[in-house]
C-alpha cells in the first residue's frame, strides 16, 4: 500500500473502536481528515456521535460532510480521541503539531478517556527527533523565551536550528490561539520525557509537541495490513 492508502486503512480500523452514543474528538492533519471522511459515511449511515475538533479546519471538514459537533465547555469528558501523529516511537511517545494545532490537541486528547493514534509506517521510528519538534510560544517575549529553550534542549542533548514557523505567504504563521510555532530541528531526542517537563515550566512556552503518556494505542498502516501498538 502507499503512503494514503496506509492512512485509509489505519483510519478505516479505528471506525472499529467508535461505538454508538460516543463523545469523540477528533484531530488535526491529513490522516485525521480520513478518519473525519470515513467517519462522515458512518454519520450517514445512522451511526450517532457528538464530536470536539482539534482546530478550525478540521471544525470546517466535518461541518461539511455533516459530522456533529460540539465544544469541551458544554461536553468536557470525551470518551476516546482518534487523531494521527507526526512521529511516534515503541513507547507511544509522539512529536505532533506538524499542522498548528498541538496545543488543542492536547487538551482534546487529555480530556479523553482513551487517545487513539493513526498513521502510516513512515511515521514509525526508534527514536524521535527527525521531525522537527514544535513548540507554542506567546508572541511577548518571544525571542527571550526561545533563547530559554535552546538552553534546556542543548542540557539534554538536543541542538538544531530553531524557526519561527512561516505562513505560505511567507508571514508567521499564528494557531487558532493566535500564537507563534517555533520549529526545533534538533535531530534525536535522547529523553523526550524529561525534555518535555522542563520545555513546559519555561514561562512564554504554551505548549510542547512531545506527547508522552497519553495515547494509549496506535493503528500504523503498513504495506501489509494495519498494525497495533500499545505502550510497553
Amino acid at each position: 500500500m502507499t503512503g494514503d492508502n496506509q492512512k485509509q486503512a489505519a483510519s478505516r480500523r479505528a471506525l472499529d473502536f467508535v461505538e454508538d452514543g460516543m463523545k469523540l474528538g477528533i484531530g488535526t492533519g491529513s490522516t485525521a481528515e480520513e478518519f473525519v471522511k470515513l467517519l462522515a459515511e458512518r454519520v450517514a449511515g445512522g451511526l450517532k456521535v457528538i464530536c470536539v475538533p482539534t482546530s478550525e479546519r478540521t471544525a470546517a471538514l466535518a461541518l461539511k460532510l455533516g459530522v456533529p459537533l460540539s465544544n469541551l465547555d458544554d461536553m468536557p469528558h470525551l470518551d476516546l480521541t482518534i487523531d494521527g501523529a507526526d512521529e511516534l516511537d515503541a513507547d507511544l511517545c509522539l512529536i505532533k503539531g506538524g499542522g498548528g494545532a498541538l496545543l488543542r490537541e492536547k487538551i482534546v486528547a487529555t480530556a479523553s478517556d482513551r487517545m487513539i493514534v493513526i498513521a502510516d509506517a513512515s511515521k514509525v521510528v526508534t527514536t524521535l527527533g527527525a521531525f522537527a519538534l514544535p513548540i507554542e510560544v506567546i508572541p511577548f517575549g518571544a525571542v527571550s523565551t526561545v533563547r530559554r529553550v535552546v538552553q534546556v534542549a542543548s542540557a539534554y542533548g538536543c541542538q538544531g536550528e530553531v524557526k519561527r514557523r512561516c505562513d505560505s505567504y511567507g508571514e508567521p504563521f499564528f494557531t487558532d490561539s493566535e500564537n507563534f510555532i517555533f520549529d526545533c530541528a534538533f535531530g534525536e531526542i535522547p529523553d523526550p520525557v524529561s525534555l518535555a517537563r522542563e520545555l513546559n515550566l519555561i514561562a512564554g512556552v504554551v505548549e510542547t509537541g512531545l506527547f508522552i503518556n497519553i495515547a494509549s494505542l496506535a493503528l500504523v498502516g503498513t504495506p501489509s495490513g494495519v498494525d497495533m501498538i500499545e505502550p510497553k
